[in-house]
């Protein structure tokens, strides 16, 4: 009998937190600095903070759903295993679109910002370049992914530091607007609107991005129930900390900072705070940080359609391919590669809109998993465990179904009719499967994603 691929377990907490942190990237603060800014009403601190209450309870639910399926196949295999087949099966779909347009960013941003240093070498080349280089990667293994993101984000975190350092220089030797460190007027003040941080924090939201793609790992996580909670938990406080001490520490010392272009607000920022000398360093940390973005982006999709092509939902002998030597799923690496070549004509905007669409239905869903899965499954409905198996995944889901309702028409329309195609294929594909000349059932479609 042939044996079932399976993936090695290699990977430790800390190389499972860069790999989170990476796919994340800490930089993304700045890249959409001046858009959070305008839409949060200059209040990014009390924005941050509020999204970070959302992602929480999310974090939360993918922690408690690791534990009870710690394998590959993330919000599609909870929402499967706790929900229903076929809502995972569709949550799974869903998916897709932020998996997979999530290396397409990576590349078309390190794209942009290259031809920016470059203008003569044209964007397709370091986009074409990119996918090279990043499938090279992966394929040679998820160790050699993992120390690759670790230097990125040692690197990304260090040049927060020290912009938080020089922030808070200016402010201790009064070269700014303020003259006390101490505050609280980011999160309080006559000039809040409400409207505003929560406008903010649902477009930040996708700043935390990132987390959950390392419960896309767990086949290959070292005692993955303990160890990828563990991991949710640490990337997003980690990332509260950073986003937060720089709104902070700004806001505090450019109280009246103002800017004519979103797009380049964080630049002027930076100049601001280090002139010259610290702008060209924020230049290449933001290329180093696309980079590896870009590697742990097509390290989670690559393991994601891993898990779809073993549930039979994508092509099995094509998604389930393992490499002899490096142990990694060399087809699926190479078909993300050949999928990113389209941003070369993408726009970058559209890309992050996908993305959020994807993200935020699957975290719906694994909100509700926790729910369908301890308190109705297994009827664990004591005081407590209501509170943590109903309550608290149940604000979770509300808060960010909410959010998912704040997206344009256009990306919602778009989204749905992408879940719309995904279930015409799921009855296309029961059909084939099931003997010519039998009707066709709901049961059928449930037999054949379960």
């Amino acid at each position: 009998m042939k044996e079932t691929p399976t993936l090695v377990k290699t990977l430790k907490l800390h190389q499972v937190v860069f790999m989170g942190l990476a796919w994340m990237t800490p930089m993304i603060y700045f890249t959409v600095y001046g858009v959070a800014f305008d839409a949060a009403g200059g209040m990014l601190a009390a924005a941050y903070v509020t999204a970070f209450i959302a992602i929480f309870f999310t974090a939360y639910s993918y922690s408690q759903m690791v534990k009870a399926y710690p394998i590959s196949g993330s919000a599609y295999i909870y929402a499967k295993k706790a929900v229903h087949p076929i809502a995972g099966y569709l949550v799974g779909w869903a998916l897709l679109l932020d998996y997979i347009f999530s290396p397409i960013i990576a590349i078309l941003t390190f794209g942009i910002f290259m031809n920016t240093e470059f203008p003569s070498i044209p964007v397709f080349v370091w986009i074409i370049l990119m996918n090279v280089v990043l499938a090279i990667v992966n394929i040679v293994g998820i160790k050699s992914a993992a120390r690759v993101s670790g230097l990125s984000v040692l690197f990304q975190i260090a040049f927060i530091i020290l912009f938080c350092i020089l922030v808070v220089k200016d402010i201790l030797t009064g070269q700014t607007d303020s003259h006390s460190i101490l505050s609280l007027a980011p999160f309080f003040n006559d000039h809040v609107s409400i409207d505003g941080v929560l406008s903010g924090a649902a477009l930040i939201c996708f700043c935390f991005l990132g987390f959950d793609a390392v419960t896309t790992m767990a086949e290959e996580t070292i005692n993955a129930k303990k160890t990828i909670p563990k991991a949710i938990y640490l990337i997003v406080i980690i990332a509260v900390i950073m986003y937060l001490s720089i709104s902070y520490l700004s806001e505090i010392a450019f109280p009246n900072f103002t800017f004519t272009n979103p797009d380049n607000a964080a630049y002027r920022l930076v100049q601001l705070v280090g002139g010259n000398l610290l702008s060209s360093l924020f230049i290449m940390v933001l290329i180093v940080a696309t980079f590896t973005q870009g590697v742990s982006s097509v390290t989670s999709v690559s393991r994601f359609l891993f898990a779809l092509g073993r549930e039979s939902i994508l092509p099995k002998k094509l998604f389930t391919t393992i490499h002899p030597k490096y142990k990694t799923p060399v087809s699926n690496i190479l078909f993300v590669s050949v999928i990113s070549l389209s941003a070369v004509f993408i726009n970058l905007d559209s890309a992050v809109l996908f993305v959020s669409f994807g993200a935020l239905t699957a975290f719906t869903f694994v909100n509700l998993s926790v729910v369908f899965h301890y308190y109705i499954r297994q009827k664990r409905r004591s005081p407590k465990e209501t509170f943590l198996y109903l309550i608290f995944p149940l604000i979770g889901a509300s808060f960010i179904g909410w959010l998912l309702t704040l997206l344009d028409k256009t990306t919602l329309f778009i989204g749905l009719i992408w879940v719309a195609v995904g279930f015409v294929y799921l009855v296309v594909k029961s059909k084939w499967e099931v003997a010519k000349g039998r009707k066709y059932s709901i049961s059928k479609v449930k037999q054949i994603v379960d």
